[in-house]
Formats: structure tokens, sequence, C-alpha cells
């Protein structure tokens, strides 16, 4: 499994947004620059995370972008479901997307929903907060802490 580009990116604009947290705005441009993702892109993602609730723009004099919730609140689960859509490892377990030819008797179909739930608990399990700070926290530190 991997993260797209667009995902992969995103997580580092939150990253960065996060770092401005306790309400100092930011910009779509000093993200790129802080991140050296193309200003292009970061636009684009500040709209997409906009429009998914997990940043929030103001216009005008003053104006900016700021987390919409404060970084504990926000999970690498969110960001990544933002711009990627429902976590699932396989389309089958979407509603609607049957079209593998062996669905009519896959014995592992029923399972799929167990492990999407596993990664995606993991993943919820993941703050902004805990991705902000500057050295990394091992899963057995942040599990003793």
């Amino acid at each position: 499994m991997r993260l797209s580009s667009m995902a992969d990116y995103a997580v580092v604009t939150m990253q960065a947004a996060a770092q401005h947290c306790g309400g100092a705005r930011t910009s779509a441009t000093q993200l790129a620059e802080e991140t050296g993702i193309p200003l292009p892109t970061t636009q684009k993602l500040v709209s997409l995370l906009s429009r998914g609730g997990l940043l929030k723009s103001i216009r005008g004099a003053g104006g900016g972008i700021q987390l919409a919730r404060p970084a504990a609140a926000i999970s690498l689960a969110d960001i990544i479901e933002t711009v990627e859509g429902p976590i699932a490892m396989t389309a089958c377990v979407e509603h609607g997307k049957q079209d593998c030819a062996l669905e009519a008797s896959c014995q592992v179909k029923p399972h799929w929903a167990i492990v999407n739930t596993v990664i995606r608990d993991a993943l919820a399990d993941v703050s902004l907060a805990t991705l902000a700070h500057s050295e990394p926290v091992s899963a057995i530190e942040s599990a003793t802490a």
C-alpha cells in the first residue's frame, strides 16, 4: 500500500500548518516555501483541505490559513481520507464497485472490512500534533507515555 503523492503532500502541508498552531495564520505561499511543494499544488491542497474541514481560510486583511481544529483533534486518517476518500485496501468493499471476476467465489472479501478497519484505526491513532513534533516519536514511546 502506498499513498498517492497528493495524500503525501497533504500530510506534509498539514504538518507545516500545524507548526503555526495557536491561532497564527499562514499562507499557501509560506507553506509552499516551508515544504518545498510547488505553489500550485499547495494551493490545490489548501482548497481540498479547507473543503474537508481541516483548514480554515480567512480572506481579506489579516487573513490567511489556519487549522480548523486543534492539531490533536486531526488524525492522519482524516488527512488521507480528505484527499483520497475512504481508506480501503480493495475496491470490492466499496458499495457499488464489485467488478471483480472472483467476486462470486471469493472467500477473502468478507474479511477485507476487518483489515480496512484495523488500518484506518491505526492511522486515526496518529494525530497531527504527533506529526508536528520535531522529533519522531516511536509507537512504543507513545504507547507508554
